[in-house]
């Protein structure tokens, strides 16, 4: 990895109805400068989806290899990369009970996305008042608005 090439990303996933229409949000920081991403869609979706849409959206947009803190308020996504995804591609793809794992479609493309990076995964409380992750919140919210029109 390059010295001094670090980013803190904030990630936030949302639906209108579960499923439904869903956005994600991501707020990113490197130095003194600062991103705002965020998208949508038009669904059906899923907020799981949503929740993993937005470390794969800011680690895709990032132009070079770098030190990255992911901070996430869903322990779906930070378990999942950290405790589960690895058990779920040497089994095939497949949970314990022989069922395919759900989104794995976004589980692998989150692995490859994260692969160019030294990541470090944080959890935060969701909607206690963490100023980023409220931002991160409100990005996934207008993402589902504008493709939902709500």
């Amino acid at each position: 990895m390059l010295p001094g090439v670090e980013v803190e990303i904030y990630t936030d996933g949302a639906c209108s109805g579960n499923p439904g229409p869903g956005g994600w949000g991501a707020v990113l920081r490197y130095g003194q400068h600062e991103k705002d991403l965020y998208g949508g869609d038009a669904g059906p979706t899923t907020n799981n989806r949503m929740e993993l849409m937005a470390p794969i959206q800011a680690l895709e947009s990032l132009t070079r290899p770098s030190v990255v803190r992911i901070y996430t308020d869903s322990t779906y996504v930070r378990n999942g990369i950290t405790s589960w995804m690895a058990k779920w591609a040497a089994n095939g793809w497949l949970t314990s009970a022989k069922q395919p794992v759900k989104n794995a479609d976004l589980w692998r493309r989150l692995g490859e996305a994260a692969a160019r990076h030294e990541v470090e995964w944080h959890w935060v409380k969701g909607h206690a008042g963490h100023v980023d992750n409220e931002r991160a919140d409100q990005l996934a919210v207008r993402g589902v608005r504008e493709v939902s029109g709500r």
